[in-house]
């Protein structure tokens, strides 16, 4: 089985949007603008304004970066998809992501077999 990935060993509260940006591999300007175009998107804010993203926050950026970076959509697409069908696009999700760690996990054994030979 692969290792957990960032995404899956979310172990605290509230993360930095610096920490958000390198899970998710998004620059932090995209996260910023998400924010302003997504309802979905609502990271708490601390008294000096600082963002700070909870595990659901985290969820929705995977969400979006499945949904606009993976399949392409546009941003209102997106958004259509996420006010219609929220729970697919998290199923969907879900199982795209559990394939990619398949697909790793084969890749890796399909080397070290190469390997020994």
């Amino acid at each position: 089985m692969p290792p957990p990935s960032k995404l899956e060993s979310l172990d605290k509260l509230y993360y930095s949007i610096s920490e958000v940006s390198e899970m998710t591999e998004l620059p932090v300007s995209t996260l910023r603008f998400w924010e302003k175009e997504f309802s979905e998107l609502s990271p708490k804010r601390t008294q000096k304004g600082r963002r700070l993203y909870s595990t659901k926050d985290i969820e929705t950026i995977r969400m979006l970066r499945f949904l606009l970076k993976d399949r392409g959509l546009k941003l209102d697409a997106a958004k259509a998809e996420l006010r219609n069908n929220r729970k697919g696009v998290d199923k969907t999700h879900d199982v795209v992501r559990r394939l990619q760690g398949v697909r790793a996990t084969l890749l890796r054994l399909l080397e070290a077999a190469q390997s020994r030979k």
